[in-house]
């Protein structure tokens, strides 16, 4: 059954609140919940473009009382997200934003955290973004109270672009080129320990092409083998997959050109093997409507381009809603959101603030980060 359909962006009156000693540490003291004066906004969906299940979903806009701008996310679940942030932000709440609790990080309070890959309440992995030994990254086992370093860039000229796994022991980090190719690397341990790929698995980079580590989603992993990431600076857009856990690589053009340094793939996700969907753009054109997304149903093989009914705009991540018979996805970035009924093919824009990540923790639970502090969850109407 469909209905009339509106997302409602309720002000949220003390939602939120945050502790400034230490992940769950007995000196933990949450700030004290301030009033909220945001008038409460409607977001126009056309009648027939959501199922009713998502469109009486709301969007609550969440405060952390951190104005930093928040890039990383995992969501383990409808209580359980980690959030990374600028200026060595990391936070996390156990019940679904109520509360959130900071994680300090040792010698990382500098760093830009990008990427997170969190696996429970205590075992978490962050990933900061920065050329040379500013890429780093970290874990924690109990809860953020400690953190180990596993990982450091190992070039000057190398830069983290994401992190994606396939399980809780297994998964992948990949950057920028260094002398000619993407740099990979692999962990078998839960990211306590990495091991670069060979450099020449990897098909040789092209002047001036490089990832983009605007919300750690570049790279998406699916099954226990394949793995896609995305690349941009020099055209067209290229998908590099592999299907055999990252030991060889193949690169395929994708029909998205790339005209300036600034464009390229930002982001991707697939359902399956075979139905995948990319976004990105020119991040210094935010609204510009041209070679900014792409659909495959043969596992990344060939990309068709979308256009007509295209986002709107550059788009920094992708999702699919997950427990859903349809492919459903939610695309954010800087000039919106927008959200795709059909796998990618026709997307209908809502009208919210920008974010640059988005995750679902269940098929009706979302959550999304952006700039200055933005925070936001997406969630079923109480009954």
């Amino acid at each position: 059954m469909r209905m009339p359909l509106q997302v409602l962006v309720r002000a949220a009156l003390g939602v939120a609140a945050i502790s400034v000693a230490g992940c769950e540490s007995e000196r933990s003291s949450a700030l004290r919940r301030q009033p909220n004066t945001r008038i409460t906004e409607y977001l126009s969906i056309p009648p027939a473009a959501v199922p009713a299940e998502l469109g009486s979903m709301a969007l609550e806009p969440l405060d952390p009382y951190v104005d930093v701008n928040f890039r990383g996310l995992s969501v383990v679940d409808e209580r359980t997200v980690w959030i990374g942030g600028s200026e060595g932000t990391v936070l996390k709440t156990l019940d679904g934003g109520e509360r959130f609790f900071q994680c300090f990080v040792p010698g990382g309070d500098q760093l830009d955290f990008r990427d997170v890959q969190a696996f429970d309440q205590v075992r978490c992995l962050i990933m900061s973004a920065g050329p040379g030994d500013s890429s780093r990254i970290y874990k924690t086992v109990d809860g953020g109270a400690n953190w180990s370093l596993t990982l450091r860039n190992p070039d000057e000229s190398g830069f983290f672009d994401g992190m994606s796994f396939w399980d809780d022991q297994r998964g992948l980090v990949y950057g920028d080129p260094v002398d000619g190719h993407f740099y990979v690397a692999r962990t078998t341990d839960g990211g306590a320990s990495w091991e670069q790929v060979p450099p020449d698995s990897l098909p040789a980079a092209r002047n001036g092409e490089a990832g983009f580590a605007a919300s750690g989603t570049g790279i998406t992993t699916h099954g226990s083998q394949h793995a896609w990431f995305c690349t941009g600076g020099a055209g067209p857009v290229r998908v590099f997959h592999t299907e055999d856990g990252g030991t060889s690589w193949e690169a395929i053009d994708t029909s998205l050109e790339v005209k300036q340094a600034s464009a390229g793939g930002f982001s991707l996700t697939f359902f399956d093997e075979s139905h995948g969907v990319l976004v990105g753009g020119d991040y210094l054109q935010p609204y510009g409507r041209s070679d900014h997304c792409a659909v495959t149903a043969d596992g990344g093989r060939s990309w068709l381009s979308i256009d007509e009914g295209s986002p709107g705009g550059h788009r920094a991540c992708v999702a699919y809603r997950p427990g859903v018979e349809t492919l459903e996805l939610l695309s954010v970035g800087r000039a919106g959101v927008d959200l795709s009924l059909d796998g990618g093919v026709q997307w209908s824009r809502v009208d919210a603030p920008g974010f640059y990540c988005v995750e679902f923790g269940g098929m009706n639970f979302a959550f999304l980060t952006g700039s200055g502090g933005r925070l936001a969850r997406l969630v079923a109407p109480t009954p």
